[in-house]
Protein backbone atom coordinates (compact mmCIF):
# COMPACT_ATOMS: atom_id res chain seq x y z
CA UNK A 1 0.00 0.00 0.00
CA UNK A 2 1.68 3.63 -0.99
CA UNK A 3 1.11 6.54 0.41
CA UNK A 4 0.13 9.72 -1.15
CA UNK A 5 1.73 12.98 -0.34
CA UNK A 6 -0.14 16.28 -1.27
CA UNK A 7 2.12 18.86 -3.04
CA UNK A 8 1.21 22.21 -3.89
CA UNK A 9 2.47 24.75 -6.54
CA UNK A 10 4.04 27.56 -5.25
CA UNK A 11 3.75 29.71 -8.13
CA UNK A 12 0.36 31.00 -7.61
CA UNK A 13 -1.95 32.69 -10.09
CA UNK A 14 -0.65 36.27 -11.21
CA UNK A 15 -3.33 38.14 -12.70
CA UNK A 16 -1.57 41.47 -14.51
CA UNK A 17 -2.84 43.85 -17.55
CA UNK A 18 -0.65 43.26 -20.11
CA UNK A 19 1.37 46.50 -21.07
CA UNK A 20 3.10 47.31 -24.32
CA UNK A 21 6.67 47.46 -24.80
CA UNK A 22 8.34 50.38 -24.74
CA UNK A 23 10.03 51.20 -28.33
CA UNK A 24 13.54 50.79 -29.04
CA UNK A 25 15.47 53.98 -29.76
CA UNK A 26 17.68 53.96 -32.77
CA UNK A 27 20.54 55.90 -31.33
CA UNK A 28 22.22 56.66 -28.09
CA UNK A 29 23.70 59.33 -28.87
CA UNK A 30 22.59 62.61 -27.05
CA UNK A 31 20.81 60.20 -24.89
CA UNK A 32 20.22 61.00 -20.78
CA UNK A 33 21.19 57.40 -19.18
CA UNK A 34 20.07 56.64 -15.47
CA UNK A 35 22.12 53.94 -13.94
CA UNK A 36 20.27 52.85 -11.10
CA UNK A 37 22.78 50.61 -8.37
CA UNK A 38 20.39 47.77 -6.80
CA UNK A 39 22.80 47.87 -3.90
CA UNK A 40 23.56 44.10 -4.54
CA UNK A 41 27.91 43.70 -3.96
CA UNK A 42 28.62 43.53 -7.18
CA UNK A 43 26.07 45.13 -8.91
CA UNK A 44 27.89 48.72 -8.87
CA UNK A 45 31.00 47.13 -10.68
CA UNK A 46 28.83 45.70 -13.65
CA UNK A 47 26.75 48.39 -14.12
CA UNK A 48 30.39 50.51 -14.02
CA UNK A 49 31.35 48.19 -16.93
CA UNK A 50 28.92 48.68 -18.95
CA UNK A 51 28.66 52.41 -18.00
CA UNK A 52 32.16 52.54 -19.69
CA UNK A 53 31.57 50.79 -23.10
CA UNK A 54 28.38 52.57 -23.76
CA UNK A 55 30.19 55.99 -23.36
CA UNK A 56 33.29 54.45 -25.54
CA UNK A 57 30.55 53.40 -28.16
CA UNK A 58 28.25 56.23 -28.13
CA UNK A 59 27.90 60.07 -27.06
CA UNK A 60 25.32 60.27 -23.93
CA UNK A 61 24.36 63.35 -23.17
CA UNK A 62 24.40 62.64 -19.40
CA UNK A 63 24.87 59.75 -17.20
CA UNK A 64 23.03 59.73 -13.70
CA UNK A 65 23.47 57.71 -11.07
CA UNK A 66 20.62 56.64 -8.45
CA UNK A 67 20.47 53.74 -5.61
CA UNK A 68 17.88 52.34 -4.49
CA UNK A 69 17.43 51.43 -0.36
CA UNK A 70 17.86 47.36 -0.81
CA UNK A 71 18.05 44.92 -3.66
CA UNK A 72 15.29 42.98 -1.71
CA UNK A 73 12.64 45.62 -1.95
CA UNK A 74 11.08 47.86 -4.64
CA UNK A 75 12.21 51.20 -6.11
CA UNK A 76 10.39 53.56 -3.76
CA UNK A 77 7.55 55.36 -6.37
CA UNK A 78 9.54 58.81 -6.17
CA UNK A 79 12.71 57.48 -6.84
CA UNK A 80 10.93 56.13 -9.83
CA UNK A 81 8.95 59.16 -10.99
CA UNK A 82 12.83 61.05 -10.20
CA UNK A 83 14.32 58.87 -12.58
CA UNK A 84 11.68 58.88 -16.12
CA UNK A 85 11.86 62.81 -15.41
CA UNK A 86 15.57 63.23 -15.81
CA UNK A 87 16.30 60.71 -17.92
CA UNK A 88 15.76 58.84 -21.40
CA UNK A 89 16.89 55.65 -20.69
CA UNK A 90 17.58 53.09 -17.99
CA UNK A 91 20.46 50.83 -16.98
CA UNK A 92 20.28 48.67 -14.11
CA UNK A 93 21.49 44.85 -13.19
CA UNK A 94 22.07 42.46 -10.56
CA UNK A 95 25.30 41.38 -9.88
CA UNK A 96 26.28 38.77 -7.10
Amino acid sequence: MSKTIPVYDPRGVVEAAPLSMSHRVKTLTGLRLAVLDNTKWNANKLLRGVRDRLAQKHALGAVNYYRKESFSRFAAPELVEKIRAENDIVLTAIGD
